[in-house]
C-alpha cells in the first residue's frame, strides 16, 4: 500500500490479486449472458455516471470473494493516516462499472466514510490524445484550489490491478476516451460507525 498525500485529505494506491481481478471478471461476463440477471444487477440509477452500465453485484459473491480483501486494505488505510486502529466498519455497496468510447463520469464524491475504485479491464492506448496533457480514460481527485505549493487535482493513469482508497468526500471524474474497448472498474462504499470515527478525528 503506498500512501500519497498530493492535497490534505489522503489516498492509497494498492494492487489488487490477479485472482480476484479474474474473479469479479467472470462474475461480470456471467451476468451479462442473462439478460434477467442483468437487468436485475442494474445499479445505473442510482449513480450518476453517463456510462453504458453499471452492475451491481451480489451480497453473497461480495462476502465470498470480496469482503475480507477490502475490509483488510480499509483498516490498513486508517492506520497508516491516522495512526488508530478500528474493527467496526461496513461494506455500504459495491457496483461495476462499464465505460466506454466517449462515456464519463462527472464530477461526483461518494457516501459512507470510505470510498474506493479498483480497475479490472482498460483499452489498448486508451490515453491516447492529440494534447500534451494525457488525461483521457485517467481519473482526477480534486481538493480545494490552486495556490502557491498545493496542488488542487491528483491525477491518475489506472492500470489493470490498481485500487485507490479514498475519503468519501473527496471529489473525482473518470474522464472518456476515444479509442475502441471496455475501461471496467468497480466502486465501494464503506461505513465507518460514529464513535470510532469520533476517535480517529480527535
Amino acid at each position: 500500500m503506498k500512501i500519497q498525500s498530493p492535497f490534505g485529505p489522503k489516498l492509497a494506491v494498492i494492487k489488487i490479486p490477479k485472482k480476484i481481478i479474474s474473479e469479479i471478471n467472470n462474475e461480470v461476463d456471467n451476468i451479462l449472458k442473462d439478460k434477467f440477471k442483468t437487468k436485475k444487477s442494474d445499479y445505473s440509477k442510482k449513480l450518476v455516471g453517463e456510462v453504458k452500465q453499471e452492475l451491481q453485484l451480489s451480497k453473497n459473491f461480495i462476502n465470498k470473494h470480496l469482503i475480507k480483501f477490502l475490509k483488510k486494505n480499509v483498516k490498513s488505510f486508517i492506520k497508516k493516516t491516522s495512526q488508530k486502529n478500528i474493527n467496526d466498519i461496513k461494506l455500504k455497496n459495491f457496483w461495476v462499472v462499464r465505460q466506454f468510447k466517449n462515456e464519463y463520469n462527472p464530477i461526483h464524491y461518494h457516501s459512507g466514510s470510505i470510498s474506493g475504485v479498483g480497475y479490472l479491464k482498460m483499452p489498448k492506448n486508451f490515453i491516447k490524445s492529440k494534447k500534451k496533457s494525457k488525461t483521457n480514460g485517467t481519473i482526477d481527485f480534486i481538493h480545494g484550489s490552486r495556490s502557491f505549493l498545493n496542488k488542487s487535482i491528483f491525477n491518475h493513469k489506472p492500470k489493470v490491478g490498481d485500487m485507490i482508497i479514498f475519503p468519501n468526500y473527496l471529489m473525482h471524474t473518470a474522464y472518456p476516451f476515444n479509442v475502441d474497448g471496455e475501461r471496467r472498474s468497480f466502486s465501494f462504499n464503506i461505513d465507518i460507525d460514529k464513535k470510532t470515527l469520533e476517535k480517529i478525528n480527535g
